[in-house]
């Protein structure tokens, strides 16, 4: 049967096999030539960049010096040259030089040998019977010394919780708004510093945490009410700084509130030119560009939550499919990646079907249907998150990510909310190993009932008794991997067994 989309299909031969997978296939396929071979995010074989022209942002100022010089060597020289003027300096006789002393300027100078005065710095100084007298030079330092303590400490590591607490309000220490409403926080008993939340007095080295409490209760972070029944994941790791538990669980309630403003309709009738199965193959690819270029996870789910907004809105053609996704993963890569892949490298795998032009104005139009709005909640990110609270192993994680992975070639989960198919995929993977079913946990954490989720549970479980097509095998194969646990080999479960 011939493909649906030609340029897709030159692109798959080429990828098919994997050329662009490993270092050393990719050397025996340039004839030997280590030079021609790029870094790991760059298409191995790929062409080299043309040398043009360096370009800043306010003009070549190099250059336009250069081509000035250039023309003021090229005119004629004149006929009368410039006068030449002599000037000889002067020096007035009255005129003396002064130093000023750049330290200590208020201090008196030290009095001449023959006169006895007394200055202020000398009255500062008395010296005490059994004292012996200090040297002015000693005077000074001691001055310095204590000039020096007022100033702030360089090394980050020298400070003190005191003293960030006091470096933070030195400014404000001279306003008059600042003492005035110390002052009357100290009548009504409100001042921090006076006293503590739990009514003993506070010391200098706790206001600091005292400062992050308030901030803590003001926006009413972590504060949320768990069943007895289940265990509260956030305050087990509390202080642990890669969890986030002071933010996980707003983080994930606003994830789920943004669901809505990025919902996908049935836009499968209004392409005239486009089918489920090429949208399928398509989808099929972006997955094989991710595991080519070892992109995360979360750069795929965006391209394909891109790819369907764009169509969801845009009427495309057969020969522009392939450019949609591309252009996506473009978007999605520079969003997510630390080193996303140059745009050679995707039109290297597009097979030269699309000019470095053809994708940038896809790039456009695919960031103004969008409104320049990235931050969509993706189903990759909710399961990860249910998967921690719960505590699930590994290959159970896997296996939810193989159903999840899946689900993004049927064209059925389109429309089904993302954290819904999240729930699902992780039910249906718990189901799948024999472990147990929806749990008071998942259902706290997720905020939904098992009567919520049954119908997309039920949609997934039929995509994984589907037979899959043969030009449909990358997310299988990949899956099917002893890296991936071999979770791709798991038998399906019936639907009438849910």
């Amino acid at each position: 049967m011939a493909p649906m989309i030609p340029k897709m299909a030159n692109a798959k031969t080429l990828t098919g096999m994997h050329a662009v997978s490993t270092r050393s296939r990719t050397i025996a396929n340039c004839g030997g030539q280590k030079d021609t071979v790029r870094g790991k995010r760059k298409a191995d074989c790929s062409p080299s960049k043309e040398k043009g022209a360096k370009r800043s942002a306010f003009g070549d100022v190099s250059n336009v010096l250069a081509k000035s010089r250039a023309i003021d060597n090229a005119k004629p020289a004149l006929k009368t040259g410039p006068k030449k003027v002599t000037v000889q300096a002067k020096v007035l006789a009255s005129v003396k030089t002064v130093v000023k002393p750049r330290q200590n300027e208020n201090l008196a100078p030290p009095p001449a040998p023959g006169n006895k005065v007394i200055t202020r710095a000398a009255k500062n100084t008395a010296v005490a019977p059994n004292q012996t007298a200090l040297k002015p030079k000693e005077v000074l330092k001691e001055n310095n010394h204590a000039i020096r303590v007022k100033t702030r400490l360089s090394n980050e590591f020298e400070k003190t919780e005191e003293s960030l607490y006091c470096s933070a309000l030195e400014d404000s220490s001279n306003d008059s708004t600042y003492f005035s409403a110390k002052r009357s926080r100290s009548k009504s008993g409100a001042d921090p510093e006076c006293k503590s939340t739990a009514g003993t007095p506070a010391t200098p080295g706790n206001n600091v945490s005292l400062v992050a409490r308030e901030i803590e209760a003001k926006l009413n972070l972590g504060h949320h009410e768990v069943p007895d029944n289940v265990e509260d994941y956030d305050k087990e790791y509390w202080n642990d700084i890669f969890q986030v538990s002071h933010y996980a669980m707003d983080i994930f309630n606003y994830y789920k509130e943004r669901e809505a403003h990025f919902s996908v309709p049935d836009y499968m009738d209004r392409q005239i030119c486009l089918t489920r199965n090429m949208r399928a193959l398509l989808v099929d690819w972006m997955v094989e560009i991710q595991e080519s270029f070892e992109l995360n996870h979360e750069t795929l789910y965006l391209g394909v939550k891109l790819v369907d907004s764009y169509l969801s809105k845009m009427t495309v053609g057969k020969d522009t499919l392939q450019l949609v996704g591309a252009a996506s993963m473009f978007i999605a890569s520079k969003y997510d990646e630390r080193m996303p892949p140059m745009i050679d490298d995707f039109l290297y795998i597009c097979d030269g079907a699309y000019a470095r032009r053809e994708l940038i104005r896809m790039e456009i139009n695919i960031l103004k249907v969008c409104g320049f709005d990235l931050g969509i909640p993706i189903s990759y990110r909710f399961l990860r998150r249910y998967a921690r609270v719960t505590k699930v192993t590994m290959p159970v994680l896997t296996l939810a990510r193989y159903i999840l992975e899946l689900s993004l070639m049927d064209y059925e989960t389109v429309t089904v909310r993302d954290s819904l198919l999240a729930s699902a995929s992780l039910f249906l993977a718990l189901r799948m190993k024999n472990i147990g079913g929806w749990s008071a946990a998942l259902e706290f954490y997720t905020g939904y009932k098992y009567e919520d989720i049954r119908s997309t549970v039920q949609l997934l479980n039929s995509g994984l008794n589907k037979p899959i097509s043969k030009k449909t095998m990358t997310v299988r194969n990949k899956y099917s991997h002893k890296i991936f646990f071999e979770v791709a080999k798991t038998p399906a479960i019936k639907t009438e067994n849910l």
